[in-house]
């Protein structure tokens, strides 16, 4: 019976053995499924706009910001374009508004004086004025000298610094960059060397823990010149440095200014700060701000500009000169006076007008897209807070980490963060995936990203933590700025870089997050909850203490110079007043004010007299689309626009024959800076503020009408 029963029970015990493992499996295989499919239904709910929202309030523009992106955008359907820090897109307006432009003005060289080359002077000073106004400063504290782009502009600074070499009395100049700079800003300490002028690299460690108490202030005595260099943002990982630098390194409280004797000049790099962020020059009076346009509009690009502070214009000296720098010089003799103003005398030869009046299209469309740059800030750090949150908790099945992220903080506010986004991906087994491989798979998904270095390599060995020595190693291992060889010896040469601008959609966003994890996650999809939730109650600051709305520019069309309220001063009663020593009476017979400069006068027997002169004389002008005031030298027929004040019923009358007449309210002061600007147009080679009122809104068929009568 045993004999018989062993066998007879081993074989049912195999059975059971075998039923109890085919059953048991599948309950095994369904349970890990349930639980992936939940996980990945958990970052699929990550992943809803109605997540985002529940993150970041601040999305868009006001109105349909899917129909705006329609309308300007229509050639990048299908892309994921998140390269905006190298450069960012032109909004079709923009290139239809300047081709327009082009196609209905002669634009002549500014240096001649016909018509054209007048046109093209006064567009070109408008631009200027827009520039200064954009960064909250005027020509009398600012020169804006217009560059081939930002690098240019650097050059510029390190060609006419006066730097001094030590001597047996004297330490020298000290040309002192952060670390973190681009290699446009290291570059220049080529120069500097080459005229033995020390070169000092500073960290941010440095920059942040070596201070004064107090301020050291300028040293009368010893009044060598040093400058100090330091990007307003990083471009590398975003991170935005304290402007308050700017006033801590002139006085000399901060590192390495504190350290040496001396005058210093500061060096803002605003390039990656200004295309996503306001920069305020009231409050970061720096010395030299270079900037690139492309970096803000799109369009146009090979155009840069080096703002200038007027009271530090003075230290530098150039050496070549070239057309229209020039007061005066002799061929004959060495002999060279230059111009007086600071913008002519350091823009060699003709400046590149067409462009420069792209710049003025360029404002037309970021402010009536957007608004403002505040706008911008909060919308393009909103898309970037929020794919750092989900990227950083991402995790493979294993719960790996999917990335590793290069950022000193955890974008808690657009103050200190830009909408920059570095890091590397990383396998389930925690190995680096070279950034060529990201590159070419995000190619594949029409996904545009940067990698590399991006011409910063202090930030770069900073953050991965490369040594010199590896860099010399990489190095003879072929591997050299911009190329695809992206590990050497299973270490990273350079990251990836995704950066958002004003256009950017949080449908970026999705694509960019879904193709990582289609591309890189080893399934189950898991999350960091613990870290998600962590960085869901950080408090993100929507408003900086030093960002303020930047003022909203309009087109041209008529704009009214600001006005006192009138006194209540008569005229009546002025015929027949003594008028000289003699006691001989003068009749004033007739009394006309032209309301409208250029256009017709109008004429009145008595009239109210304000702090400017008579009530309403010149106070309108009609100007043209880039904002330059016309007058009767450029468009004739604008004799032919006779206006009317009427008291009475506080309207301005325009009236012409054969044309209805139309009327315009006269807005008191207080009702016309709530809505509109101060700016800047010239008036007979002569600087002057005009308020761009709502009027140009309101009655469009004035500004059309003026506008048929003048063109």
């Amino acid at each position: 019976m045993c004999l018989h029963l062993d066998p007879w029970w081993g074989s049912v015990c195999v059975c059971v053995c075998v039923c109890v493992c085919v059953c048991v499996k599948p309950l095994r295989s369904v349970a890990a499924l349930s639980l992936s499919l939940s996980r990945s239904m958990d970052f699929l709910k990550l992943c809803t706009f109605e997540t985002f929202q529940q993150l970041w309030s601040h999305y868009g523009y006001g109105g349909n910001f899917r129909d705006v992106i329609e309308q300007e955008f229509t050639r990048i359907k299908g892309i994921t374009y998140l390269d905006h820090a190298a450069a960012t897109l032109y909004p079709e307006s923009l290139v239809r508004d300047y081709c327009q432009d082009m196609s209905r003005n002669v634009y002549g060289n500014p240096h001649s004086h016909s018509p054209s080359s007048r046109l093209t002077h006064d567009t070109v000073e408008r631009v200027r004025y827009r520039v200064l106004q954009h960064f909250n400063t005027t020509p009398e504290e600012y020169s804006v000298i217009f560059t081939s782009g930002c690098t240019a502009a650097l050059k510029l600074v390190a060609e006419s610094f006066p730097w001094r070499p030590p001597t047996e009395s004297e330490a020298g100049s000290h040309f002192c960059y952060l670390t973190d700079s681009h290699t446009s800003v290291v570059g220049m300490r080529g120069l500097t060397c080459s005229r033995g002028v020390a070169a000092v690299p500073v960290s941010p460690q440095e920059l942040d823990n070596r201070t004064e108490d107090e301020a050291q202030g300028e040293d009368v005595i010893c009044q060598t010149p040093h400058l100090f260099c330091y990007p307003a943002q990083s471009n590398f990982s975003g991170k935005k440095y304290p402007l308050s630098h700017v006033k801590g390194i002139q006085a000399r409280r901060l590192y390495p200014a504190c350290a040496h004797k001396g005058r210093w000049f500061v060096l803002l790099d605003a390039a990656a700060l200004v295309s996503c962020s306001s920069l305020n020059l009231q409050t970061c009076p720096a010395d030299f701000i270079p900037i690139s346009f492309y970096k803000m509009f799109g369009f146009p690009t090979g155009l840069g500009a080096l703002l200038v502070r007027n009271d530090a214009a003075g230290i530098l000296k150039k050496t070549y000169f070239g057309g229209g720098t020039a007061a005066a010089y002799l061929s004959g003799e060495d002999y060279y006076v230059q111009a007086a103003n600071i913008s002519d005398r350091f823009e060699d030869g003709t400046v590149s007008f067409l462009d420069i009046i792209g710049v003025n299209h360029g404002f037309d469309a970021l402010y009536r897209i957007t608004g403002n740059m505040h706008n911008i800030q909060q919308h393009t750090f909103g898309l970037a807070r929020y794919t750092y949150m989900l990227l950083s908790s991402l995790c493979h099945g294993n719960g790996r980490p999917v990335a590793q992220m290069y950022t000193e903080g955890q974008f808690e506010s657009p103050v200190t963060q830009g909408a920059i986004l570095n890091f590397n991906l990383t396998d389930s087994k925690g190995q680096i995936i070279g950034y060529a491989q990201v590159d070419r798979m995000a190619s594949l998904y029409n996904i545009h990203v940067r990698t590399g270095c991006f011409c910063n390599t202090g930030a770069c060995q900073s953050f991965l933590g490369i040594t010199n020595e590896q860099m010399r190693r990489n190095l003879q291992a072929g591997h050299v700025c911009g190329d695809s060889l992206d590990l050497v010896d299973g270490q990273p040469t350079g990251s990836v870089r995704v950066s958002f601008g004003y256009m950017s959609t949080f449908e970026d966003c999705q694509k960019f997050l879904s193709f990582v994890v289609e591309c890189f996650v080893e399934k189950p999809v898991t999350v960091d909850q613990v870290r998600l939730q962590k960085l869901k109650t950080a408090t993100a600051a929507s408003r900086g203490s030093d960002n303020h709305p930047s003022p909203k520019m309009t087109n041209g069309g008529i704009c009214k110079v600001d006005e006192e309220t009138a006194t209540e001063a008569s005229l009546k009663g002025f015929a027949h007043r003594d008028s000289n020593s003699h006691g001989e009476a003068y009749t004033l017979t007739n009394i006309y004010i032209y309301p409208i400069k250029s256009c017709g006068a109008y004429e009145v027997h008595d009239w109210p007299v304000g702090p400017l002169g008579l009530l309403y004389d010149r106070g309108w002008m009609v100007v043209n689309g880039n904002g330059v005031c016309l007058s009767q030298k450029r468009e004739p027929r604008l004799c032919l626009i006779r206006p009317q004040v009427h008291l009475p019923s506080d309207k301005l009358l325009l009236r012409a024959s054969g044309m209805d007449t139309i009327s315009v309210p006269l807005q008191s002061k207080t009702q016309l800076h709530t809505s509109s600007q101060v700016c800047q147009s010239r008036v007979c080679g002569d600087r002057s503020p005009h308020d761009e009122s709502q009027v140009k809104k309101s009655y469009s068929s004035t500004d059309s009408w003026i506008r048929c009568r003048t063109k």
